[in-house]
């Protein structure tokens, strides 16, 4: 049929029916009479396709079968706007993230569209990249960093965060904080919900981390290593950009607190730097590392890793 038929029908309840389709041998077993498969043709010329069954006795009418075929130009109309809107969804969950994706599909497509939201803040990136990118042939290096976000980016994801950006070598993440009463339909996660995803989130991706280094180590490679910044605060989330080319994602001076906290990574040798903001949230649960400048913060802040990090630096 998608090679140009006009249509496929097999009955059923015949002696020799033809079951060269498997479908047709499954419902053959369920009691099925009549069996008819229609093409609906998409207005890009795609064929797409319609299939009816029946266990009644003698299948299908004449005028059944007449009527269904007469009703199939407006039927491919009404599929083709519910398919295109799926695809819509499917792109922007991909590219955008789930809430992100979501709030573009609903209509926030000007630059300045936005809120302020309250949210944990990820931002991570992956060490020495540069000379990585040097020494290692192009594929190669491009399927690191592929590995290197799937252990990153998918502990976000699988833990309740969303991915707003990809830096090079380096992601944002949000746990967005949703309260009681707002965002209807959201499930609510509270400032100490966010945070405790955001710390499982991080041990997972060390655990991941762990695991990709094992077989990098297998194979006679160089571990890798990282940084993740972790901090709480308001930021601004919404569309950036000029008219014609967009970005959905967050700004303020706590996502530029998360960055620079990432880079503090490196100075002291963690994977993993806590603001004093997010540890408020878990007293007693997160070891201090004392006041460290950030750079355009003006006060020394006090940082926090996880306490299970100290022995190993």
């Amino acid at each position: 049929m998608f090679e140009g038929a006009g249509g496929i029908r097999r009955r059923l309840d015949v002696a020799g029916a033809e079951l060269e389709f498997p479908i047709l041998q499954e419902l053959h077993a369920e009691g099925a009479t009549d069996y008819v498969a229609m093409p609906l043709v998409f207005l890009d010329g795609k064929i797409n396709a319609i299939t009816l069954a029946t266990d009644r006795a003698g299948g299908f009418t004449t005028e059944e079968s007449q009527q269904v075929y007469d009703m199939l130009p407006v039927l491919a109309r009404l599929l083709e706007v519910h398919a295109m809107h799926y695809t819509a969804r499917t792109l922007l969950d991909t590219y955008l993230g789930k809430v992100t994706g979501e709030r573009v599909l609903n209509g926030l497509i000007k630059r300045g569209d936005g809120e302020d939201i309250n949210a944990v803040i990820w931002f991570c990136d992956l060490r020495g990249s540069t000379g990585l990118a040097e020494e290692m042939a192009r594929e190669d290096f491009l399927g690191l960093l592929n590995e290197f976000f799937d252990c990153m980016a998918g502990a976000v994801l699988d833990h309740g965060g969303e991915v707003l950006r990809f830096i090079g070598d380096a992601a944002l993440a949000i746990f967005p904080i949703v309260e009681e009463d707002n965002e209807a339909g959201r499930e609510v996660c509270t400032r100490y919900d966010a945070c405790r995803l955001a710390l499982m989130a991080a041990r997972d991706a060390m655990g991941r981390i762990g695991e990709l280094n094992q077989g990098r180590g297998e194979r006679g490679a160089p571990p890798i290593d990282f940084g993740i910044g972790l901090h709480i605060g308001d930021v601004l989330y919404g569309n950036i950009g000029v008219p014609g080319r967009l970005e959905f994602t967050v700004v303020g001076a706590a996502a530029n607190e998360a960055a620079r906290l990432e880079g503090l990574c490196k100075t002291l040798e963690f994977p993993v730097l806590i603001s004093g903001q997010f540890a408020q949230f878990f007293p007693g649960e997160l070891a201090s590392v004392g006041r460290h400048a950030l750079r355009g913060v003006s006060e020394p802040q006090e940082v926090f890793t996880l306490p299970d990090l100290l022995g190993k630096v």
